[in-house]
């Protein structure tokens, strides 16, 4: 484990942190994981991958709701309890690939799940709000207007399940090592600076 490295990324939806996970993955010559890794955990455990992408970051439940599933007697059977058994798989796989080979985590509490690991980087990638409605505009073919609820709809799933399954709070500087702005650096100075830090920090050639 101590010659291979890992490069964790949180990220605001439409502020480039999947492009710059992509990018790094070709510059360093190391996989990128974000949506595969549901695929893999239900590879891995032999249960659908529906049921892993409806408890995704994108999808989180409400502890609110899971309270309110307890108070009506139907706490054994409902999505609260299923998202904690299905994160503990997913986390499993996270931690085997971690184990074998240095990569790229996008999302998924992989900073956390792997907060032991000694060669480690937690970024999170950050950005204006109005770059980050254009980019989504742009990309989805919607209004700005839908765009902007877009955005603020991902942002507060992605932050309740990380605080929930983290205990840390999603996009505070002091839950990383590295918080960029690529609204201030771009996507390609943003992907150096991680790469040059990555070879600084990890003794790379």
């Amino acid at each position: 484990m101590n010659e291979t490295y890992i490069i964790t990324i949180g990220r605001q939806l439409g502020s480039g942190g999947k492009e710059i996970g992509n990018r790094l993955s070709k510059i360093l010559n190391i996989p990128c994981y974000d949506k595969e890794l549901l695929h893999l955990a239900s590879k891995e455990s032999g249960v659908q991958s529906t049921f892993f992408e409806d408890a995704d970051e994108k999808n989180s439940f409400s502890v609110l709701d899971a309270l309110s599933s307890f108070w009506e007697g139907d706490f054994f059977t409902n999505n609260y309890l299923s998202n904690e058994s299905l994160f503990q798989i997913q986390s499993d796989v996270i931690q085997k690939l971690a184990h074998k080979q240095s990569c790229i985590f996008v999302g998924r509490c992989a900073d956390y799940v792997l907060r032991s690991h000694p060669r480690l980087l937690s970024v999170f990638i950050t950005a204006a709000t109005e770059d980050r409605v254009a980019t989504m505009a742009h990309a989805e073919h919607i209004s700005k207007e839908k765009a902007q609820t877009l955005i603020e709809q991902t942002d507060k799933k992605r932050a309740a399940y990380y605080d929930y399954f983290s205990n840390k709070v999603w996009g505070a500087a002091k839950s990383y090592d590295l918080c960029i702005n690529t609204s201030t650096f771009g996507i390609e100075q943003s992907v150096n600076t991680i790469v040059n830090l990555v070879r600084e920090q990890f003794s790379l050639s």
